[in-house]
């Protein structure tokens, strides 16, 4: 398969790049690790009329520490980020779904902004950031703003970016000591997209549950977590989960398995979380 035709560019600067998907207008898109949008364009579901690729803007595959959060960079890897000894420390939760993130060669070009600002429901990573409470910088040619993950995720691939608009950042914060955490999936295949999937963190502040392949966007499960915090068991848990998704058919599964998905999962998932909160505990 090949690509509609299209205009590439190559910007050196940050400022460059955001020059040109301003001038370029809303057909154009950035192209950072291409593990989502080069398939889309190969198979003709997506016709951008020009890609801005961000591979030569220096000072933008960072992965740092920021008091008490992480920093991710627009271009930062996948992998890099699995490997990251900044990553594994603090934020467990993210190291165990990014191996459930496609193939090492997928995470090898992936990045973890572009995963989020692709947006699909299925997808690991934009759980990851909801179960956590993080937030991603925009920055455009009119400045640059933040959003919470609770307002990025829109629909189906579709999120609140503004056109001309580039995730420069992904910022999570830390879950403070003590906390417990799961991240559990059910693909037919590993590697394939998740048929359902659940992220789980229990803090001492607060528990947060998110869910993939549940809906028409990635989604956090509300009543599931005023569930946990009120003391429900686990497969209560898993049966508010289950209520409150919003699963699709098709061809892989119909809405009533999927649904009986979430509700197993996420009761797996809150015993793995609470178990290690035990641990945590001695």
């Amino acid at each position: 398969m090949k690509p509609p035709p299209f205009d590439y560019y190559a910007p050196g600067t940050l400022d460059e790049a955001l020059t040109l998907l301003d001038e370029l207008g809303e057909d154009a898109k950035p192209l950072a690790g291409g593990q989502s949008l080069v398939p889309l364009m190969n198979f003709r579901l997506a016709w951008p009329s020009a890609l801005v690729d961000l591979n030569f803007v220096a000072g933008l595959d960072h992965i740092r520490r920021d008091g008490e959060e992480l920093v991710f960079g627009a271009t930062a890897r996948q992998a890099d980020a699995e490997r990251s000894d900044d990553v594994r420390p603090g934020w467990p939760l993210l190291i165990e779904a990014l191996r459930h993130v496609g193939h090492p060669a997928t995470r090898s070009r992936g990045t973890v902004a572009g995963s989020l600002a692709h947006a699909d429901p299925a997808a690991e990573l934009p759980a990851v950031l909801i179960a956590l409470r993080g937030e991603v910088v925009v920055a455009s040619r009119r400045g640059s703003r933040r959003i919470a993950a609770d307002d990025l995720f829109l629909g189906f691939l579709s999120t609140a970016l503004e056109p001309g608009e580039l995730i420069t950042e992904v910022r999570i914060p830390a879950p403070p000591p003590g906390s417990g955490w799961a991240f559990v999936e059910h693909a037919r295949r590993f590697g394939d997209f998740a048929l359902a999937g659940v992220a789980v963190s229990i803090a001492p502040g607060g528990a947060g549950i998110a869910l993939c392949g549940a809906a028409g966007r990635p989604l956090r499960a509300a009543r599931a977590e005023q569930a946990l915090e009120g003391g429900a068991a686990p497969d209560d848990v898993g049966r508010v989960a289950a209520e409150e998704c919003e699963p699709q058919s098709d061809i892989h599964g119909d809405a009533a398995y999927r649904r009986d998905l979430v509700r197993v999962l996420t009761s797996r998932a809150v015993r793995t979380a609470q178990g290690r909160v035990a641990e945590a505990h001695g």
